[in-house]
């Protein structure tokens, strides 16, 4: 009986050598050959449809909205369609909006890190929401329990349509065969491209957020006054022109993307156009970049902003997006 027990001790710390050196053998193989497996994700406010994340294999975290005091998720239009959302705030709704709070980030990374993922996640510009903080504890709480992991928040600087077109990028570089290590290094070097420029015809949904007083409201919405915008450098929205007629309007944000564009007029790269509750015009400003911009790979993604951003912004809002030149200011 003693020596069958020395012998099944002896068979269990073999295993475990070669257990271990399986694992060993494993990190090296990930390491050389950037075989890692890893799962990219992002908050719903990317915009993009379920059915676009479901093709370029992103995962998603959902941000939450209120509408006259009831309380959704921010999921794409599934919870609500995003026709009916609208249609309500032109009626007089009103809206409130909520960032995931850490636990729910910490629930979301941890299904995957169970399955042996690690995890690359860009948040919401933390310009505008508290999102990557969240992100951050819980990434935090996760690498005591997974220390075997890897776990990389990156603050994407930019929402919306720049959001959308930055994660599509992203998960293209990844099928190509980027590491995750590379990869969180070309986002956190690269985000600042990624520029976002957007105006809206709706002024009253700007001063009920604050962000435009009744006075000037009042004023700019008798003048027909479109606010134009852009996602700063610290991933704030700044007001850069203010501009008369939605029509001029669109011509400026054209005029924007050939002046910071990669390349200017020969830009070549992604192109994302989104609105909220404007398809029509939406469309005519995509036609406008298409015909301005000769080298596009392909005619401009075409969206609608979500519940999230749309909350702020209303009705009547259009944004593009595309790589240009670094933000600054």
């Amino acid at each position: 009986m003693k020596n069958g027990s020395s012998f099944q001790v002896y068979i269990m710390w073999l295993i475990g050598i070669l257990e271990g050196l399986q694992d060993d053998f494993r990190r090296v193989l990930e390491k050389r050959y950037n075989l890692s497996k890893y799962i990219l994700s992002c908050c719903s406010t990317a915009d993009i449809t379920k059915e676009h994340f479901e093709k370029i294999d992103v995962k998603y975290l959902c941000f939450h909205f209120e509408i006259d005091g009831q309380e959704y998720y921010d999921d794409l239009g599934e919870s609500m369609a995003l026709s009916e959302f609208y249609g309500r705030m032109e009626k007089g709704a009103m809206t409130k909006t909520s960032q995931p709070n850490a636990q729910e980030y910490k629930d979301f990374f941890s299904k995957y890190l169970e399955e042996g993922y690690d995890v690359l996640h860009l948040c919401l510009t933390s310009g505008i929401s508290g999102a990557f903080n969240s992100a951050n504890i819980a990434a935090s709480m996760l690498r005591e329990e997974f220390p075997e992991r890897k776990i990389y928040i990156v603050d994407s600087l930019t929402a919306s349509s720049g959001y959308g077109m930055f994660m599509e990028t992203l998960a293209e570089m990844r099928d190509a065969g980027t590491g995750i290590d590379e990869l969180r290094d070309w986002a956190e070097a690269n985000k600042k491209r990624v520029r976002l420029w957007f105006f809206t015809s709706e002024l009253k949904y700007l001063v009920r957020g604050g962000r435009v007083s009744k006075a000037a409201g009042a004023i700019g919405s008798a003048l027909n006054i479109c606010p134009m915008l852009e996602v700063d450098a610290n991933g704030a929205l700044s007001v850069r022109a203010k501009i008369r007629t939605k029509k001029k309007a669109m011509a400026a944000l054209v005029g924007k993307m050939e002046e910071l564009a990669d390349d200017g007029l020969d830009y070549s790269g992604k192109c994302y156009v989104f609105h909220s509750a404007s398809l029509e015009d939406c469309k005519v400003l995509a036609d406008m970049i298409n015909d301005k911009f000769k080298n596009l790979k392909e005619y401009p993604e075409i969206d609608q902003v979500g519940t999230t951003i749309g909350s702020h912004t209303g009705p009547g809002l259009l944004a593009v997006g595309f790589w240009g030149k670094e933000r600054t200011e």
